[in-house]
């Protein structure tokens, strides 16, 4: 096995983790944490909210210290720290100490996104299938958070779900550095003949630059397409064992259940993620981003007002599309972007992503607390409308960019 296929594998083990332990609170304060400290749902889960913010906000430094020093050295940090951080969290005793918890974990797995996505780019033409192959393990991550923490909930208690996970993540965060450490060298050789090709075929046959308005205009549509996915993507995700509680009552009647379902809808769903990785290497990203759109507005105003097995099926579809849309903005980015800036271009993108998905913790809390989910899925089914909006105003270029391609 290659050295770039290793390193793959552990960053496609370092997206499942870093959307495991910001997803895993979710399904604990659904489940069982709410009851064991007598608080409502609606008042549990903003305490999630810090860990979003410094999810987002601290991509830029992460990014930046990725691009400067190293992002090899950045990933270690993040197993490592984001483990320390989770197990930490598992030892809370107030709300006020998980949202402490929640938002140490949101520092360092913010590193994951800038640096690891520009580390899953590094080096590829076609970039499409990689990022979905890479968006996969996240959505399992994300699929995982509540089957898992129902499992230990049922098990031996909530805390587990923190400690178990942290702990593994530290022990990767050690095998991966001694990857790096073994593989340096080799590494750095391999860079320099890589660098020394480029520079010759750059010399040959010079890269267009793409025109500065045009850039400007993909960048905006990027932002405000991430922002409305993000909200999308976040409150569906962190709603769902609650959603999956209320709606699935017949057919779950423990946390396991529950968190099997979630599990089991999420999953099917990474086919999307895969799907969609196909199609933009081999056509329009405009005409498959405008395709999800419609289905993320359509599933989502269909269940407005759905229970039992037509909601289940239902919301993987819709999941389907949801996942789908992560790796399109991910290989925008990495088809117009150079590799000696593409984590911090990357990690902008994140902090608008994260942004939208910090205002859906209390948009769900707010919503809860007045109505019931049927409001939810109405504001979402409004956002993907919005996106489909921004995507048909989407330009058609064809530039080659620092050794990628980005073609509309």
């Amino acid at each position: 096995m290659t050295r770039q296929r290793i390193e793959f594998i552990f960053l496609n083990i370092g997206h499942f983790f870093d959307h495991l332990f910001m997803l895993v609170f979710a399904a604990v304060a659904a489940l069982v944490l709410a009851g064991e400290w007598s608080m409502s749902y609606a008042e549990l889960i903003p305490y999630a909210t810090p860990g979003f913010i410094a999810f987002g906000l601290f991509g830029l430094p992460a990014g930046w210290i990725g691009d400067k020093w190293s992002r090899q050295g950045m990933m270690a940090v993040f197993f490592i720290g984001a483990g320390a951080c989770s197990i930490l969290t598992g030892m809370a005793q107030t709300p006020l100490g998980i949202g402490a918890g929640l938002f140490a974990i949101g520092v360092f797995a913010a590193i994951y996104h800038p640096v690891g996505l520009a580390l899953v780019i590094h080096g590829r033409t076609n970039t499409g299938m990689a990022l979905a192959l890479n968006g996969v393990f996240g959505n399992i991550g994300t699929a995982g958070a509540a089957l898992i923490a129902g499992f230990f909930i049922d098990l031996s208690g909530w805390r587990a779900a923190f400690v178990l996970p942290g702990a593994a993540s530290i022990l990767t965060g050690i095998a991966y550095s001694a990857f790096v450490l073994k593989t340096r060298e080799r590494a750095a050789a391999a860079r320099a003949k890589a660098a020394d090709e480029a520079a010759a075929r750059a010399a040959r046959a010079p890269a267009p630059a793409i025109d500065r308005h045009v850039l400007m205009r993909v960048f905006a549509i990027i932002f405000f397409s991430t922002a409305m996915g993000g909200l999308i993507y976040q409150s569906t995700t962190f709603a769902m064992p609650k959603v999956f509680d209320e709606r699935l009552s017949d057919l779950a009647g423990s946390a396991s259940l529950v968190g099997g379902y979630v599990f089991i809808a999420l999953t099917i769903a990474s086919i999307g993620q895969l799907t969609v990785g196909y199609l933009i290497d081999r056509h329009s990203i405009r005409t498959v981003f405008a395709a999800i759109a419609v289905m993320q507005a359509g599933f989502a105003a269909v269940l407005l007002q759905l229970s039992g097995t037509a909601m289940l099926v239902t919301c993987a579809l819709l999941m389907a599309a949801v996942f789908g849309q992560l790796p399109i903005n991910d290989a925008l980015v990495g088809r117009i972007t150079r590799s000696e800036w593409r984590s911090r271009a990357i990690a902008l993108r994140y902090v608008v992503t994260i942004a939208a998905m910090s205002l859906a913790i209390p948009l769900i809390a707010w919503i809860h607390a007045r109505w019931d989910f049927s409001v939810l899925f109405f504001v979402l089914a409004g956002a993907a409308g919005l996106t489909l909006t921004a995507v048909l105003m989407l330009p058609r270029i064809s530039v080659v960019t620092g050794g990628a391609v980005a073609a509309e």
